[in-house]
């Protein structure tokens, strides 16, 4: 396959995102050439009641007629519907950094625990308008998923037989093995950033620049806001201080990947300075504790040497057991509880905010973006109550939104990264984003640089 080949020059190529379109989950872009099918993403739909239905629907196209698969990173919302995908029929490659399917490995598995576990809930209680209650997929199902990863380095290209594409994965900072996608098919370059990562974080590397694309998928999750630029150090320190004076607990939903690591440096960081008080410090978190393992296998996808991972992993108690965990949760002297999920959708976390929620002693810390509809998002928003296992829960426990730790690139960072372009996209498909945040980088990218760009529609088609 050559680009100066006219027939495939001139091949008819198109994009439809059938996910991640005017929403901030879901991500799936379905490019199709010659009667050739390749999916960038498979996410899953998060968030409130009608997005999180899509994923019961049927896929606009027959997961059989996909031909590959090709995965930004492992994060739920860009690969938790590979295992359906595979139940209807989709028999591979999936195409990521090898990081990236490792993450994948626990991600994946994790979800089809809580899909099936979910069906025996509804089914025992009969708490389902469906007789019986499915999960989603299985086990079964992921471990068919994960046996299709097709792995391949950063900065190297490698081409598909036949008519298939040339793709080379590029640094996108975010969580261990997230790639920007350049993916270059019949005589067109297509980049899609997947979530890009932010500037100088302490364990995660920058960005890569790209020079240049014919047509780019761009990412919108923080489009339109900047977030603090205080330091987060000096900010746990404060927060954890004043909810161990007052006696309390400080809760913290993170996302198993990414975060939970982050926090786990800040907090050696203080440890290390003398700053942090002496209580205990949580990680429970089976999905969290695998990952953390990454990183001594990954060691090139971060930034911490030995000396640092080894230390701040070493200060936290890991929980593994459910027994473990709800001594954590019966427990009211100080301490710090790190806890997936990020969003508070699932997972031990909800039995640590029913026990410290109600209490304004203790301290509810988000440190991320709250899709709408998750419980995240009501606590950010002031909720009075939210409702976890058929009750409703107070709040009366402080709340801090520390937004300056999201692993997500804010407005202008967005903008610093797009800046590395010599020459101007044909088009832009900014994805990934609610219906604001995508419209005001859309704007941005049309006044400071003169891009022509596009919010696309769901299963919108466009001729490349």
């Amino acid at each position: 396959m050559t680009s100066g080949d006219s027939r495939t020059r001139n091949a008819d190529l198109t994009l439809r995102s059938l996910g991640g379109a005017s929403t901030v989950t879901g991500s799936k872009h379905l490019l199709e050439a010659e009667g050739k099918r390749i999916l960038l993403d498979c996410g899953l739909f998060q968030g409130v009641k009608n997005l999180r239905e899509l994923n019961w629907a049927p896929l606009a196209v027959e997961p059989r007629s996909i031909d590959a698969v090709v995965v930004s990173h492992a994060h739920l919302d860009h690969t938790g519907y590979l295992p359906r995908l595979v139940r209807e029929g989709f028999r591979g490659p999936i195409v990521s950094t090898e990081a990236t399917a490792a993450v994948a490995a626990i991600i994946l598995r994790d979800s089809a625990r809580l899909q099936e576990r979910d069906a025996a809930f509804l089914n025992k209680h009969k708490a389902t308008k469906h007789h019986p209650a499915l999960p989603l997929y299985d086990s079964e199902d992921a471990e068919r998923a994960l046996e299709l990863f097709d792995t391949h380095p950063f900065g190297q290209e490698f081409r598909w037989p036949g008519e298939g594409p040339a793709v080379t994965f590029h640094r996108a900072g975010h969580i261990l093995g997230a790639s920007i996608v350049d993916l270059m098919w019949h005589g067109r370059r297509i980049v899609f950033t997947g979530d890009l990562g932010r500037y100088d974080d302490p364990v995660m590397f920058d960005p890569d620049p790209v020079p240049a694309a014919d047509y780019l998928l761009m990412e919108s999750t923080y489009g339109d806001r900047l977030r603090d630029r205080a330091d987060p150090v000096d900010t746990l320190a404060e927060v954890i201080n004043a909810t161990v004076d007052r006696g309390g607990t400080v809760v913290i939903p993170a996302f198993a990947v990414g975060r939970a690591q982050t926090l786990l440096y800040y907090l050696w960081q203080l440890r290390s300075a003398g700053r942090l008080p002496e209580i205990p410090v949580y990680l429970d978190s089976p999905m969290a504790i695998n990952a953390s393992d990454l990183l001594r296998t990954h060691l090139r996808d971060h930034r911490l040497p030995p000396g640092v991972y080894e230390g701040m992993c070493a200060m936290a108690t890991y929980t593994q057991e459910a027994e473990e965990s709800m001594k954590i949760s019966a427990s009211r002297e100080p301490k710090i509880v790190i806890s997936a999920s990020g969003m508070a959708t699932g997972g031990r976390i909800l039995h640590h905010l029913r026990a410290f929620a109600p209490d304004p002693r203790n301290t509810i810390m988000l440190t991320g973006y709250q899709v709408a509809g998750t419980r995240g998002r009501s606590i950010a928003a002031g909720e009075r109550s939210v409702r976890i296992h058929g009750e409703w829960v107070p709040i009366n426990a402080q709340v801090a939104n520390l937004q300056m730790l999201s692993a997500h690139a804010d407005a202008d960072e967005l903008i610093r990264w797009a800046g590395g372009f010599q020459t101007a996209p044909r088009l832009v498909f900014v994805v990934h984003g609610e219906p604001q945040p995508a419209d005001t980088l859309r704007t941005r990218l049309g006044h400071e640089f003169g891009w022509t760009a596009t919010v696309p529609r769901p299963n919108q088609l466009f001729s490349l």
